[in-house]
């Protein structure tokens, strides 16, 4: 069965955004410091059409098999429109993406085969939905720290993984308060550290 997964980029004292995030300041802020090194990464970039970018080492790769592993995504309405006030017009997801929401709104296909679905179904219905539509392959839950929050307490997640960068926000929005820790556990299953970003890797063990 496909597995459902979480990749978040964090700062060292973990925030995942800065505070008055919104459209007009995405992340709060926060992006260019938490984000900095995934910005290099060619297997992004090309995500973005962009060129260049870094081909070699294991932060290329990680993105890439990211990138490669999923066939449809989770991710909250805030998300959403910070994000379509910068993702172009070809979104770097390619693949379903389910909004939730409780705005009634039609599927929107964008070019690159992304289509957003804005629904305001249960936490499992939405997952059964992006499950089918993957096709066999992973589902991401993508944030925001809400929507994050949500699928972990619910025992939805199979695996976390956070991609910690040396940078210290000080306030905003942090990814992994409010959690119900008689939920779920943690295992680490690999740690892999570069120069700029560390990449912590863990199994969700559902109670």
């Amino acid at each position: 069965m496909s597995k459902v997964f979480i990749s978040m980029g964090v700062s060292a004292d973990g925030f995942i955004a800065g505070p008055d995030g919104g459209p007009a300041n995405p992340m709060g802020g926060a992006a260019p410091f938490i984000h900095d090194w995934v910005f290099d990464m060619h297997a992004f970039r090309s995500r973005l059409g962009m060129e260049g970018g870094q081909t070699e080492g294991e932060d290329n790769a990680i993105v890439e098999n990211i990138f490669t592993r999923c066939g449809a995504y989770v991710l909250g309405k805030r998300m959403f429109d910070e994000g379509e006030a910068s993702w172009p017009a070809d979104a770097p997801f390619r693949a379903p993406v389910y909004v939730l929401t409780h705005e009634k709104r039609g599927p929107w296909e964008r070019p690159g085969g992304t289509v957003f679905h804005f629904t305001g179904e249960s936490l499992r219905d939405v997952l059964a939905k992006a499950r089918k539509d993957a096709g066999g392959k992973d589902v991401r839950i993508s944030g925001g720290a809400n929507v994050v929050r949500q699928y972990l307490n619910a025992g939805l997640v199979d695996e976390l993984i956070i991609h910690q960068s040396p940078s210290v926000i000080g306030s905003g929005v942090r990814l992994l308060d409010g959690l119900d820790r008689d939920a779920f556990s943690l295992e680490i299953e690999r740690v892999v550290p570069s120069q700029r970003v560390t990449h912590l890797f863990y199994k969700v063990h559902n109670k």
